[in-house]
């Protein structure tokens, strides 16, 4: 009886010991994880860090240290880690293949924003659609359309496809076309085009604006606009052209291409 209580005591010795051992772990290791995360934010703050790559990257220190601590009041606690370490690797496996087209996204949120091809409030063109970038997370991009649409594209399809970005150039060219009657001399109309493009205060002089004919069509010729803006002026130029020079061009005596019609008499 003695010795069953000795060898008891020694047991609960142990065990308590651990257990003890483990909750101190515990409790430093809380600590210590905290601290960790606080300095990685100051870091992120510091370097000015996009806040989406700031909350991803916080998000798997995060993960990273609370495993390592598990695994290390495991270890004191006397249960083989190798063994557990084998079991998490063979799930994560499991699981891999189970979410391949989840992996295939965070993959892609990765490389998006790692070399930000495109930032929060660009406007992008891509195979599920166009809109103004709302946000950029781990799985998805959320696109907002002019008509106020919401899209959410996975990142995994953004990073397999072409993405045309609207805003990454300060300057954008507007590209205008007009189809006016041939008989009317081209430095003339050349003249009233460029003679608004010039009155627009919107409309950059460098690169200077451009008109010129650019094919034979029936009835006439159509000419080519060309003029430089502001990405955020795009539209305000293209619409305000469109209204000023055919209405220039009709002051001035310019009409557009007459339609021709072929006539067949019959005897």
């Amino acid at each position: 009886m003695n010795e069953f209580m000795t060898n008891l005591i020694d047991i609960l010795t142990k065990v308590g010991s651990r257990l003890l051992l483990a909750l101190l772990i515990y409790v430093i290791g809380s600590f210590a994880v905290k601290h960790l995360l606080k300095v990685a934010d100051r870091i992120c703050d510091k370097r000015k860090l996009d806040p989406t790559v700031k909350s991803f990257l916080t998000s798997a220190a995060k993960i990273l240290l609370y495993v390592i601590l598990i695994v290390a009041i495991i270890h004191v606690l006397g249960v083989d880690t190798a063994s557990i370490i084998a079991v998490i690797a063979s799930c994560g496996v499991a699981v891999g293949l189970a979410l391949q087209g989840a992996l295939a996204n965070i993959a892609g949120g990765i490389m998006l924003l790692v070399f930000r091809p495109f930032s929060v409030g660009d406007y992008v063109i891509t195979g599920s659609g166009e809109g103004s970038v709302r946000d950029i997370s781990l799985f998805y991009t959320t696109l907002n359309t002019l008509d106020n649409k919401v899209i959410t594209v996975p990142n995994g399809a953004l990073m397999n496809a072409a993405v045309t970005n609207l805003s990454k150039e300060p300057q954008r060219r507007v590209d205008l076309a007009f189809s006016l009657t041939g008989a009317v001399d081209i430095e003339k109309v050349q003249q009233v085009i460029l003679g608004v493009a010039a009155a627009n205060e919107k409309v950059l002089q460098d690169p200077a604006p451009f008109a010129a004919p650019l094919q034979w069509i029936a009835g006439g010729l159509e000419y080519t606009v060309r003029v430089w803006a502001a990405g955020a002026d795009y539209w305000d130029v293209y619409f305000a052209l469109m209204k000023d020079i055919p209405t220039a061009l009709a002051q001035a005596g310019i009409t557009g291409a007459a339609p021709v019609s072929k006539v067949v008499v019959d005897k």
